[in-house]
């Protein structure tokens, strides 16, 4: 087996994302405003004589009066209708929870899963087959519904959502992603990938039309079939992209993921993580 070790100066230096151009950046404790009528905001304190201090380190992000102070690194918080990839933790009465890489594990509602048949109220039969539908460990995506009064996440599982198989769980700095109009992508004709705001991305085989519908068809008892070595391959080079977009610190977007994939291809996907390697295949 051969191994490769890299001394400090050898190894490429990450990239750091740029803020947009009259950005404010400060330190915590850096005074961000001594002007009044202020309002304090998330990532922000005020001493006793109502100056403004930041304490994290972050962006300054002003809406109107209210000032907040936006993490270089945090953990997810989550917005209404964000698509998120999250892995179940516990089974409760009537709901499971899931971590989704936030602050607290989110809450799913047995009422908020989308069960096959008629819309119709949950019954003591459902709780009973809580199970059948998800149990620990399993990895899911859906959608942020609401939050709860302690500001945990409440999650809802519609529409092709619901939980995921034959795949690779790539997590990676929510920071990282860029809001799009779907989560729901092709990469290369063959990978699907779901990003998920909460910087959890899913990635597995494209299915055909007829396995699509066989899929719907069948629902929970469904069963996959072996992935072929050549997509597996596919899918672990996506998987590598990903991770070396990361380890420089650049937005995770489909365009971005499709223009690492293409300059990898002359690569084995084994060395995509190596650092030489990744430095070429993330130059914009």
């Amino acid at each position: 087996m051969e191994v490769k070790i890299y001394s400090p100066a050898a190894l490429p230096e990450k990239h750091t994302r740029q803020p947009p151009a009259g950005s404010q950046i400060v330190l915590p404790g850096e005074l961000i405003t001594s002007e009044p009528g202020y309002m304090r905001g998330h990532g922000t304190y005020q001493n006793e004589e109502g100056h403004l201090f930041s304490c994290v380190a972050g962006v300054v992000e002003r809406v109107n009066k209210l000032v907040s102070v936006r993490p270089v690194r945090a953990r997810y918080v989550g917005d209404v209708g964000d698509v998120v990839v999250g892995r179940i933790t516990e089974l409760q009465q009537s709901k499971w929870k899931v971590d989704i890489a936030g602050r607290q594990d989110a809450i799913l509602q047995l009422g908020a899963v989308n069960l096959p048949g008629a819309a119709r109220r949950r019954t003591i039969e459902d709780q009973l087959q809580m199970r059948s539908l998800f149990v620990e460990n399993d990895v899911i995506v859906a959608e942020v519904q609401s939050f709860f009064q302690d500001g945990s996440v409440a999650l809802q599982v519609g529409r092709d959502m619901g939980k995921l198989e034959n795949g690779i769980f790539v997590s990676v700095p929510s920071s990282l992603i860029k809001r799009s109009k779907t989560h729901f992508h092709t990469i290369a004709g063959a990978v699907d990938i779901i990003i998920g705001m909460n910087g959890c991305i899913w990635l597995s085989a494209s299915l055909s039309d007829e396995e699509k519908e066989v899929k719907a068809i069948q629902g929970k008892n469904y069963v996959a079939k072996p992935v072929p070595r050549e997509d597996r391959e596919k899918i672990a080079r996506v998987r590598n992209c990903v991770a070396a977009l990361a380890e420089r610190n650049l937005p995770i977007h489909p365009d971005t993921i499709t223009e690492c994939y293409r300059a990898s291809l002359k690569y084995d996907p084994k060395h995509l993580i190596t650092p030489e390697v990744i430095e070429v295949i993330t130059k914009p």
